[in-house]
């Protein structure tokens, strides 16, 4: 009796997940669908480009370079670096490079510190329409503040731009990244930007405006993922991040496992602060307001919920076979064991199969071909296998502190629009 209980559990739970999955598979659908770029306008907005820099001296010049070359009237926007926790001469290449300098006075821990006191001692005493949050890693590409400023005059509160790579081709690590970024360009912020809902703040290559931020009471963030926590707050005060993907930055990834296990271990131990701090506000407001919006929030949220509960229920499910009396499979009658190893199997290969192909699928739809990235699709499966290890270990364990990650790819701009 208690088997068939326990049975009929999985397969409800199982049910449930399918469902949870069918919703993402719908809507990533929707990013096949060609966008219309929003019009061009007369440069109006003034911006205050922020970058938050902790021993960035080999990279912050070339960020800053890229900012001066931009196609939009110097006297409209200020570059503003924000060294801290420095040990090395960031300040001194940012400043020697033509950017102004903040040195933040507080405790810094994390990102989110500093443009808690950018906003409140820059963006709000100056004449700022908007604010630009760049790493000191990044390029920006020359048209990135004109289609900022397009989205922003067209009414865009929150607008996310396209994070690229540097450095796809550099190892088998930097092409997961690389293709872990283009999937969400493609199958998450185009998808919801499509279908009227909101992008997500990835970290990088965003702008806000002063009125939401004034609105927001400031930039206020408590979670390891100021980006992931941010995006919450405008969905829950009624406001979209609006997708444009023709305002592009080249990001740095990083080459070795042991890096990207360090700053991925932030990022599970931030996405599970922020389905405690907002999931169930993004419910509340789901069902008051029937927010489609809070609803794909909260969908988005569950995600470390449902990566352990998958693994809880794949576990169990195996468990089950194998306690039980065997399993008719193609007319054959196949013991627990060999039901389990097989069901186990299945599944592995399943996951294989279905994460190379669809790594394969997002860099073709990138670049037309493979050529240079195979290191990547073909380790695609074990970077995310590896980051549903990171989220389990993230529920027992969390991460909390900032641990910064070395920058040393030198490009200019120039040599990724060559």
């Amino acid at each position: 009796m208690l088997f068939l209980i326990l049975w009929r559990l999985v397969t409800a739970c199982s049910i449930l997940l399918g469902l949870y999955m069918l919703y993402f598979g719908a809507v990533a659908l929707f990013g096949f669908k060609k966008r219309r770029a929003m019009p061009h306008t007369s440069p109006r907005m003034r911006f205050a480009c922020v970058v938050a820099a902790r021993n960035e001296e080999a990279v912050i010049a070339n960020l800053v370079h890229s900012l001066r070359r931009q196609n939009y009237p110097p006297e409209l926007f200020d570059i503003i670096v924000a060294p801290n926790n420095c040990t090395d001469n960031t300040a001194a290449a940012a400043q020697a490079a033509g950017a102004q300098l903040f040195l933040p006075q507080g405790k810094i821990r994390s990102k989110g510190d500093v443009l808690h006191e950018v906003v409140e001692q820059l963006v709000f005493p100056g004449d700022y329409d908007a604010m630009c949050v760049f790493d000191a890693d990044n390029l920006v590409h020359a048209d990135f503040l004109a289609r900022m400023n397009d989205a922003m005059c067209s009414g865009q509160a929150a607008v996310q731009g396209f994070r690229d790579s540097k450095n796809p081709e550099q190892s088998a690590i930097s092409g997961c990244y690389s293709i872990c970024y283009w999937m969400l360009n493609r199958f998450y912020n185009s998808a919801r930007s499509t279908l009227g809902l909101s992008a997500l703040v990835n970290g990088s290559g965003f702008a806000v405006t002063t009125g939401l931020l004034r609105q927001l009471g400031g930039w206020n963030t408590v979670t390891m993922t100021e980006d992931y926590e941010f995006s919450a707050q405008c969905a829950l005060n009624g406001y979209k991040v609006a997708f444009v993907p023709e305002a592009v930055i080249y990001d740095e990834q990083p080459l070795t496992f042991r890096q990207s296990w360090r700053q991925r271990r932030r990022w599970t131990t931030g996405s599970l602060q922020g389905l405690q701090v907002y999931g169930s506000q993004l419910f509340r407001e789901t069902v008051l307001r029937r927010s489609a919006v809070c609803f794909d929030m909260t969908m988005t949220f569950l995600t470390p919920f449902v990566q352990l509960a998958s693994t809880v229920l794949g576990v169990t499910g195996a468990l089950l076979v194998l306690a039980g009396h065997g399993v008719v499979f193609g007319g054959i009658l196949l013991s627990g064991l060999r039901a389990a190893a097989m069901m186990l199997g299945i599944g592995a290969a399943g996951t294989v199969l279905g994460t190379s192909l669809a790594a394969a699928l997002t860099v073709v739809l990138k670049k037309g071909n493979l050529r240079g990235v195979m290191k990547g699709v073909a380790t695609f499966w074990l970077f995310t296998l590896s980051h549903m290890a990171l989220t389990l270990l993230s529920f027992v364990k969390k991460e909390h502190s900032w641990k910064p990650i070395a920058h040393t790819n030198t490009s200019r701009i120039e040599d990724l629009s060559a």
